[in-house]
């Protein structure tokens, strides 16, 4: 049994869904993970991870728009109101999403579906830098 651990930094430009599945999946590789649990995290509350649809780009479109509406960037609808607009609106998208995933690895194969793709969703308008912990339990 074993134990690796990789930070994962990701630059956001604004509100959208970010997928990094790909890197996800490359340092599976390289390490030649056999069979295990890998766990996602992030320390953030105003962004969040998901597992969504990869094929197709309106998906995220719809999504964007769905949780937009759902949580409106309207500052007398909230209290917290510090950082602007899309202030309380990133922290309850976040809270209502997850700030972890965990996957089953198989013969240093990550199990996500044909058309699943991992994503960091971030809430916030402005640019930043997100961190995705990864750690895996296994051999």
């Amino acid at each position: 049994m074993m134990q690796e651990f990789y930070n994962l930094k990701i630059n956001t430009s604004g509100q959208k869904l970010y997928e990094f599945t790909d890197k996800t999946i490359e340092w599976v590789k390289k390490n030649n993970f056999k069979n295990g649990i890998l766990n996602l995290s992030i320390q953030h509350t105003s962004a969040s991870l998901i597992v969504q649809e990869n094929a197709d780009p309106d998906v995220q479109t719809d999504l964007i728009n769905y949780f937009n509406k759902l949580v409106p960037m309207d500052n007398s609808l909230y209290i917290h109101t510090n950082e602007g607009k899309d202030d309380m609106p990133a922290h309850i998208k976040s809270a209502l999403t997850n700030n972890q995933i965990s996957f089953s690895i198989k013969k240093n194969e990550i199990l996500l579906g044909t058309w699943q793709g991992i994503y960091l969703f971030e809430h916030r308008l402005d640019p930043t830098t997100r961190i995705v912990i990864h750690h895996f339990i296994g051999d």
